[in-house]
């Protein structure tokens, strides 16, 4: 993921700042815990994409 996209990227929903977890190959806001996925590097920034974090998650 390139960092100075990760810099203007903001969550749709509240417009926070993102969490880039590479692992995952997503992006996660804490405060709405969501997580956007990332398909051939490329964000998927719609809500209707997005899942869910579990409440044992860390964002």
């Amino acid at each position: 993921m390139d960092k100075t996209l990760l810099e203007i990227l903001a969550c749709p929903s509240c417009k926070g700042s993102l969490n880039y977890i590479k692992t995952k190959q997503e992006l996660i806001c804490p405060t709405c815990r969501l997580a956007y996925p990332i398909h051939d590097d490329i964000p998927v920034m719609l809500s209707n994409e997005a899942r869910e974090l579990a409440a044992d998650e860390d964002t």
